[in-house]
């Protein structure tokens, strides 16, 4: 994994199998406009004022890696073990990124926004197919939807009907209100059906595995945000009676009139708060939104319209509460909020819309893989698959056996014995209660094969994936090859690298500098902390620096003026503790302890030199094998492409 380190020396590598203009040629190699572009939009950071000399001067280095590049494969670097067993391991790293479909995530993600800006006061009307008896009774199911919708058509009230016939059994105490919804509240094809009905209106009945749902939008509202609140709990102990409950009840009303009175509500739930966990921070709650709590409980704390009031006591399941508003916090409503966006993000691929959206990317592969059914009579496959993992008889005339293939992925045919394969490791369910059906099987097998074949192959399909796996293979390859080529010799070489030191032994001088240790911390205000500590007592730099961990790094050595981080410009001096430098970008922090301040130039050693020797011995071993390559790999740029590209 160490060469992908050096991954910033070859960013420059990344190929395209898109054509469209040669911008020049290698040893008989084309490569196109269109990746080299791609190549400097990604890298160059410099004014667009500046493109032309930009591009021209990134040319040269992109020219140069191409060639060791190519000089690698041609030593055949590539099938290194360890080079080969480094890309595998990469590939399996990011390939979960592009196992998806973008544009069914965005539209998601989108759709997910939108539906955060606005609550749904919803109720709901559920047909069970068990009947009394806890027998599946589809029909007797289907018929008591029929009268319910019956009902409603005539004009009947929804919340009344639900009180009488819905079999949840919270409908006959809510009348079917089940309070405020929003995105991510309920399973997203109810959240579905909700977001479609309009306001007053009632959905149609929506058939789930467990029975009929009939959802209304009672009214739609603009989002709440999260609520921050404290509350008190009174819990009803297991088995009360009513006698418990109501000393339980005057307690809570007691509680209210001493908070009305101005006691403190935290030092209050503190004290009498049966929920523990909040009760240790002053009945404090994590901040919530609609969905997140019982309806009866949301209800009561969103009718609390102004920050610091208090609920009168309300009974739940679990008890009675008394809740203090503290603030609320809107929603965001700007889809730029990278932050809040972000969050969004995470929350669709959890749910259970990511199914969605790997529904859509199957029917994609499929449709871009090339999939061929042949159509075999499934009875007959089932009663083979019975065969060969029960030992059941197979019965006569059933012409299927191992090698009778199913369909076509592309260029891969799966056989039976594949399928049988698949279903001998999930054939059964993940919760322990029995065997899958067979069509559940054949269906989960057909779509594991298709993304699998996708997986392996994924180059082919997405250009992005392309994009990286040639950075990486490339970036690896030129590491390798400058390794054995360059930075081994550059450095063995100590004979080589003396005649250049004393050569050139005017150029290797100390410009005025300093003795010193310089920090380099994570964030501003543990810069802050450490100076301090080293300025209270400067001979214990190291030991306070190594308190902090990683998060902290100190460099001792010798600096030039230049080098040395100081936001303010005053002489250096023996002793001096620089002002720390702020890097906006990331909050780091960097300041200098000055040890001895050498004013005048001077000599630099061999030693104090090796460096910067090295450096102009790799420039030089580099500039000549450069040449060697291009005479190998003879290198034909086409400048009207190049001027055309640089506009």
């Amino acid at each position: 994994m160490k060469r992908i380190c050096f991954l910033w020396v070859i960013t420059c590598l990344v190929v395209s199998h898109a054509s469209s203009q040669t911008l020049f040629t290698y040893g008989g190699q084309a490569v196109d406009a269109k990746e080299f572009v791609r190549a400097f939009n990604k890298n160059n950071k410099n004014p667009s004022s500046a493109k032309a000399k930009a591009m021209s001067d990134y040319l040269g280095l992109y020219i140069n890696s191409k060639l060791k590049v190519r000089e690698a494969i041609e030593r055949r670097f590539d099938t290194i073990p360890e080079i080969k067993s480094e890309m595998e391991s990469l590939r399996s790293q990011v390939i979960e990124n592009y196992m998806s479909d973008p544009q069914s995530e965005e539209k998601l993600l989108n759709e997910a926004f939108q539906r955060s800006q606005k609550v749904i006061h919803v109720a709901h009307i559920f047909i069970s197919f068990k009947n009394s008896a806890g027998l599946v009774d589809s029909a007797a199911a289907f018929k008591k939807l029929k009268n319910i919708q019956d009902k409603l058509k005539q004009g009947a009230n929804f919340l009344t009907l639900a009180q009488q016939e819905s079999e949840d059994p919270s409908a006959k105490t809510n009348k079917g209100d089940i309070g405020f919804i929003t995105v991510f509240t309920l399973p997203y094809e109810f959240e579905n059906i909700i977001y479609s009905t309009p306001p007053g209106k009632y959905s149609t009945a929506y058939r789930s595995a467990t029975g009929f749902h009939i959802f209304k939008n009672l009214e739609e509202r603009k989002a709440f945000g999260k609520m921050k609140a404290q509350q008190i709990l009174l819990s009803y102990p297991p088995g009360s009676d009513e006698t418990t409950k109501k000393q339980i009840a005057d307690r809570a009303d007691s509680l209210y009139k001493r908070i009305l009175a101005g006691d403190d509500f935290g030092t209050l739930a503190t004290h009498f708060s049966n929920d523990y966990i909040t009760a240790v921070n002053g009945g404090k709650m994590p901040e919530f939104g609609v969905g997140d709590y019982d309806e009866v409980f949301e209800k009561e704390v969103w009718a609390l319209q102004k920050d610091d009031s208090v609920s009168k006591p309300f009974k739940t399941d679990h008890g009675i509460h008394i809740v203090k508003r503290n603030s609320v916090i809107p929603v965001v409503s700007n889809p730029k909020d990278k932050a809040y966006m972000n969050e969004l993000k995470q929350r669709v691929m959890y749910d259970s819309r990511g199914k969605t959206s790997r529904n859509i990317l199957y029917k994609y592969i499929l449709k871009t893989v090339g999939f061929e059914d042949f159509s075999i009579d499934k009875k007959r496959l089932w009663a083979f698959a019975d065969s060969m993992l029960d030992a059941k008889p197979m019965g006569i005339g059933i012409n299927i056996n191992s090698r009778t293939p199913l369909f076509r992925i592309s260029d891969s045919t799966l056989k039976a014995e594949d399928f049988i394969t698949y279903a001998m490791r999930y054939r059964f369910k993940s919760d322990g209660s029995g065997v899958k059906p067979y069509p559940k099987i054949y269906d989960d097998f057909t779509e594991a094969v298709a993304f699998q074949y996708y997986r392996d192959h994924l180059e082919k399909y997405n250009d992005e994936f392309r994009y990286q796996m040639n950075e990486f293979r490339e970036g690896n390859l030129f590491f390798e090859i400058m390794q054995q080529q360059i930075w081994n010799q550059s450095q063995a070489d100590s004979a080589a690298l003396m005649d250049i030191y004393q050569k050139n032994k005017t150029k290797y001088t100390w410009k005025p500098s300093v003795d010193g240790v310089i920090f380099f911390c994570a964030e501003e205000s543990l810069c802050k902390t450490l100076r301090d500590q080293v300025k209270s007592k400067p001979s214990h730099w190291r030991e306070q620096s190594d308190l902090m961990g990683d998060r902290v790094l100190a460099d001792s050595a010798r600096y030039e003026f230049y080098q040395i981080p100081s936001a303010v410009k005053t002489p250096f001096k023996a002793g001096m503790i620089t002002t720390p430098v702020i890097n906006n970008d990331d909050n780091t922090a960097s300041f200098a302890y000055i040890l001895k301040v050498y004013p005048l130039p001077a000599q630099r050693s061999f030693e104090e030199s090796k460096g910067l020797v090295i450096n102009d011995y790799q420039s030089m071993l580099d500039e000549k094998w450069v040449a060697e390559l291009k005479k190998k790999y003879p290198v034909k740029v086409y400048d009207d492409v190049l001027k055309n590209i640089s506009k």
